[in-house]
């Protein structure tokens, strides 16, 4: 039977923990609840459910920083030390139950981890810098406490969208600690077009926040929403449902994304710091991309169909001539490759794994 160990046990230090992290940070916290039907109790609960999916042995725990923050992981098949881990990290907005698709699969011979990033999921929500570089930098610190906090001597690196922008600054930071670095519809990579018509156009729901809500943080409508809000997500994302049909016949995955969201906008808030507009970020990556050690091996994954430019991998391997790039396009896939296609996706990352040990 799986299982969650670590978070529930009343009186532990992890439960005391997590009851910390539900306390309110400041008055936002405090007055969001008395209008959004949300907490991390809430969070937690629907999380439950998605991971009692998992048929692998896992455990979920906080991993404290030096910093009092804390990093809430899942550890999937602890018992496969003799291969190189796979770290998983989410897109803007998720959080690790997103990967219940992918989880079983990847995990089936190695170590699986996958957390909710600093400010996002039901990990810690501080005050970020308020300038692009200082914003990243908390993001990639973060990472790397993480990992010294886990003993984790070297990984294979995986992230989707912001994720996978993340997991390159920590790559050109932390070279040594990756054996292969998977980006998936990575975002904030391209410098923004000059001309306008050059933009790719944005998803619908995106420009939808923006015209309500212009420069304000991109999910705000949903806080803004207060009791309305679980039903703007089922009504402007009606896909996620369809893409976790497999799993879950009700909304459990709208419910989680709409608490994953409904919190104090901190990820989010960084995230605004550091894009130009939704689809560009105000330090493009590939203007540093040449700073990663060639001998660092890059695989990019992009849904074909998705709105991310996918000539970013090409251009990687321009830009770093002698190195490994690949770039592989899932048939049938839009930015979330790998809920659109899983099984795709999970043949594609377990061969790349498979070919590191």
């Amino acid at each position: 039977m799986p299982g969650i160990s670590g978070a529930g046990a009343g009186g532990t230090a992890p439960a005391m923990a997590e009851e910390l992290l539900e306390q309110p940070q400041n008055w936002l916290t405090g007055w969001l609840p008395s209008w959004c039907p949300t907490s991390m109790s809430q969070l937690k609960a629907v999380e439950s459910r998605i991971l009692q999916c998992i048929k692998n042995k896992f455990s979920t725990r906080y991993v404290s920083l030096p910093n009092h923050n804390k990093i809430w992981t899942l550890t999937v098949s602890p018992e496969c030390r003799d291969r190189t881990p796979l770290v998983m990290l989410h897109g803007f907005g998720g959080g690790l139950g997103l990967w219940i698709q992918n989880i079983d699969h990847l995990s089936s011979w190695r170590t699986l981890y996958a957390l909710d990033l600093l400010g996002f999921g039901r990990s810690s929500r501080p005050t970020f810098p308020r300038e692009p570089d200082g914003a990243e930098e908390e993001f990639v610190s973060s990472i790397e406490s993480w990992r010294e906090e886990m003993g984790i001597q070297n990984m294979i690196l995986l992230g989707h969208s912001m994720g996978g922008f993340l997991a390159t600054s920590y790559c050109i930071k932390h070279p040594e600690r990756v054996k292969h670095l998977i980006l998936v519809d990575p975002w904030g990579f391209p410098q923004m077009p000059a001309d306008p018509s050059e933009i790719r156009r944005p998803p619908t729901w995106v420009k939808a926040a923006v015209a309500v809500f212009g420069n304000s943080n991109p999910l705000a409508v949903l806080r803004a929403a207060g009791p309305w809000g679980p039903g703007l997500v089922q009504r402007f994302r009606p896909d996620f449902k369809r893409k976790f049909a497999d799993y879950f016949e009700d909304d459990t995955i709208s419910e989680y994304i709409y608490h994953c969201n409904a919190q104090t906008p901190s990820g989010e808030s960084a995230f605004k710091t550091m894009m130009e507009r939704f689809g560009w970020a105000r330090r493009p990556m590939m203007s540093r991309i040449h700073l990663i050690p060639k001998g660092l091996p890059i695989t990019f994954v992009y849904g074909a169909e998705s709105w991310i430019d996918p000539s970013t991998g090409e251009k990687t391997k321009r830009e770093r001539p002698g190195s490994y790039v690949k770039t592989v396009a899932i048939t049938g896939a839009s930015h979330h490759v790998y809920a659109d296609q899983p099984h795709s996706f999970n043949a594609v990352v377990r061969d790349v794994c498979d070919a590191v040990d």
